[in-house]
């Protein structure tokens, strides 16, 4: 199984000086800004769409799992895509398979179909993934090995951005336009209304994929500084006698990743649900819970820049094991009180989330030397684990909302146990010499 392309595999083309690189990074950056706002605009869809087709916590928390059933299927087709038209090309395939996908969105929103916007989303998807395989190696490359980690990091902040102002979107253009969005908890909406609602998505995805177009035809004409492939790679003789199964920290890293994500979808997703319970925030319509939601990813953007200030001095597991710890802690307030208290620990964990995806990433790779082609691919197709938030739909359904989210204090448990001992590396091997 080819895993996508990594840092191990391309480097800069060294006819282009690091001065060059500055505009491509401020281009490249929009690119996490959007596919971190088209991911979040989710968290207000869901709500919307629960009240449109009277979905179960479940069938809700099923459409999230189908947008990240598309980063494991789509992850070896975006290579390859890499591999035949460039990084360059890869890039506008990506984003005009994103427009293709907010096109079909408004279909679904003028018939409308439950199957249908399942599809689209998963279409929407697939085009992130290709966005993620060619961007995150780009950024990492461009420029000197040594700050490859800060780079990526300050993308992953900007990604953070993109979050933190999707709900304040989703929630004036979706939710604030929709019956549904706008009346009291347990109001019964008519098939009239049901409707109506429906086809309030179609204006802010057509807005999605009107500006997705532009960015393709801009990018189609910027000058993105070339990459080559790299030629360290060892001969397939040779790489017999080294096993990725022998680094103790990726053989952790890559569950640490899929369960994390667990923990931070399942979070997001049902925000608007749990705050506007009877015992939390009643007061509270679907549409102004949308807007407290962008206060969880506001506080992942701040975390990543403090965070990425703080690893400069600190070890980064150490780091990542203090805000593990926080995670867990403000978890377990969430489930276990009621009202503002509850809210608001429920929204603090976006602030100890913050670094847990790149961190783990970055501890999941080291020393794999010329392993780290395939270690990063490994730890990329991970981000499927972000499917199985339906586990905390089905608990939800079961055995409470609110109980629902020690299965989150639960991952929090495992990110804090690959921080302390999972990611120390095991085997280590001589890092791929990267030009930049």
């Amino acid at each position: 199984m080819a895993p996508p392309v990594s840092t191990a595999q391309v480097q800069a083309d060294p006819s282009h000086g690091p001065s060059r690189y500055g505009p491509a990074l401020s281009l490249l950056a929009t690119l996490f800004f959007m596919w971190g706002f088209i991911t979040v605009i989710n968290n207000t869809l869901l709500p919307h769409l629960r009240s449109v087709f009277e979905l179960n916590y479940t069938q809700t928390t099923l459409i999230e799992s189908v947008w990240f059933i598309a980063y494991f299927v789509a992850s070896i087709p975006a290579a390859k895509v890499i591999e035949k038209v460039g990084y360059k090309l890869a890039i506008v395939v990506g984003l005009l398979i994103m427009a293709g996908g907010a096109g079909g969105m408004m279909l679904a929103a003028s018939i409308p179909s439950y199957g249908v916007t399942l599809a689209m989303l998963f279409v929407i998807a697939c085009g992130i993934t290709q966005l993620q395989v060619a961007a995150n190696p780009y950024v990492a490359v461009v420029g000197k090995p040594e700050t490859a980690s800060s780079r990526l990091n300050l993308v992953q902040a900007l990604n953070s951005a993109g979050t933190m102002l999707a709900p304040m979107f989703g929630a004036y253009l979706i939710l604030g336009r929709s019956k549904g969005g706008t009346a009291a908890t347990g109001t019964v909406l008519t098939q009239a209304e049901r409707m109506a609602d429906a086809h309030s998505v179609i204006l802010p995805y057509a807005l999605v994929a009107g500006v997705l177009v532009v960015l393709a035809l801009v990018f189609i004409r910027f000058p993105l500084p070339a990459m080559s492939s790299a030629n360290n790679r060892l001969a397939a003789e040779e790489r017999k006698s080294h096993s990725l199964w022998k680094h103790r920290n990726l053989v952790f890293g890559v569950p640490a990743i899929f369960i994390y994500l667990i923990a931070e979808i399942g979070v997001a997703n049902l925000f608007v649900n749990f705050v506007t319970q009877p015992n939390i925030a009643p007061e509270l319509t679907p549409e102004e819970a949308g807007r407290y939601l962008s206060f969880l990813w506001g506080g992942m953007m701040v975390g990543r820049f403090a965070g990425s200030a703080i690893m400069q001095k600190v070890d980064a597991g150490k780091v990542l094991a203090a805000f593990s710890a926080g995670a867990f802690v403000v978890m377990l307030i969430t489930t276990f009180t009621s009202g503002p208290l509850a809210m608001w620990s429920l929204i603090s964990v976006g602030l100890f989330h913050s670094i847990m995806f790149p961190t783990i990433f970055t501890l999941g790779i080291k020393g794999l030397g010329p392993l780290t082609e395939e270690g990063s691919g490994l730890l990329i197709m991970a981000i499927a684990g972000g499917a199985l938030v339906v586990v905390q739909g089905w608990l939800a359904d079961h055995y409470g909302l609110q109980n629902s989210f020690l299965l989150t204090a639960a991952c929090e448990l495992y990110v804090l146990f690959y921080a302390l001992w999972g990611s120390r590396p095991t085997d280590v091997l001589p890092d791929p010499t990267i030009d930049g």
